[in-house]
């Protein structure tokens, strides 16, 4: 057991030096076993964090993200969380000015993470396979640069399904309706 943590350190703690001294764009922590985002990376990063546009963080265990998270790689474009036990997000995810596309899939939402309703350049939202039920329509119609929403696989309600062209300028991906049974 203490061997595979440390084997799991050591590959976090290798990606992250790769993205420093490589200075790319991007870091890729996905399949990390991460139950948190390390501390010890704000440290590591302090100089490349402004940097940064894509992290992928997907296939962990993590169950939030702070605002220290947020604040700190503020100038993502792309935030891939998938695969993980995120059930709300802060409302801090507001201040990502150039976030053009996040994905939530395979998470424990229960509602529409609202404060990326206020994300100004996002462009593509994937909540599939979640326990969505509620959507703020009104605010998602809004979105102007909204050009995709993926709720396949989320027990959305029937309203939602009412969001169709030309009332909302984007795409709308659902699972099909399931027949009402027959008594």
């Amino acid at each position: 057991m203490q061997k595979r943590m440390g084997e799991a350190v050591a590959r976090v703690a290798r990606k992250v030096n790769d993205t420093v001294e490589n200075k790319t764009d991007s870091l890729d922590l996905a399949n990390c076993k991460l139950m948190t985002f390390p501390i010890g990376i704000y440290k590591a990063m302090r100089s490349v964090t402004e940097g940064i546009h894509c992290i992928s963080l997907a296939n962990n265990e993590l169950k939030s993200i702070t605002n220290r998270f947020v604040t700190t790689f503020n100038q993502l474009r792309e935030l891939n969380l998938a695969g993980n036990y995120l059930h709300r997000l802060p409302e801090e995810i507001t201040s990502l000015l150039h976030l053009r596309a996040i994905n939530l899939s395979r998470n424990r939402f229960r509602r529409f993470p609202e404060p990326l309703a206020a994300v100004t350049a996002l462009e593509t939202i994937d909540l599939e396979e979640n326990e969505i039920r509620e959507v703020p329509t009104e605010k998602l119609a809004s979105m102007a640069s909204l050009r995709s929403l993926n709720l396949r696989a989320n027990p959305v309600g029937p309203e939602v399904r009412l969001l169709v062209r030309p009332l909302v300028p984007f795409d709308l991906l659902l699972s099909p309706e399931e027949p009402i049974p027959k008594a």
